[in-house]
């Protein structure tokens, strides 16, 4: 059964930094393309951006482009969500999710393998 626990979320200034982690178990890490997707209060599911299980090539939405930076270690099974330069608009909160998803994202996606989600906020 997929497991994914994200955590590192909290409340940082505009222009602060952050870093997601996500936490993998159930399922061949190493095997799989992982996928950072957001929900802002009152909108609809957006994705964010996906890594190749190797690690080598990583796709960001153009709402983070150039801000936030998707990266994994498949020994400790975990991926990693850099985010840089924030703006009240990232205020949302933020699944890993195995495998990629489709966009525009849907929770039916998702369904059985996503995490929690951790929370960001970003207000001064």
């Amino acid at each position: 059964k997929v497991h994914l626990v994200e955590s590192g979320g909290g409340l940082v200034q505009p222009g602060g930094s952050l870093r997601l982690s996500c936490a993998a178990s159930g399922f061949t890490f190493g095997d799989a393309t992982m996928t950072w997707v957001r929900q802002a209060s009152g909108k609809g599911l957006e994705w964010v951006s996906a890594i190749s299980p190797s690690g080598i090539a990583a796709t960001y939405a153009d709402s983070v482009k150039g801000r936030f930076t998707i990266s994994r270690d498949n020994a400790k099974n975990m991926l990693y969500l850099h985010l840089n330069s924030l703006k009240t608009e990232d205020t949302a909160m933020y699944y890993c999710v195995k495998d990629n998803v489709g966009r525009p994202a849907t929770w039916p996606q998702i369904a059985n393998r996503r995490g929690q989600g951790t929370q960001v906020t970003v207000s001064s």
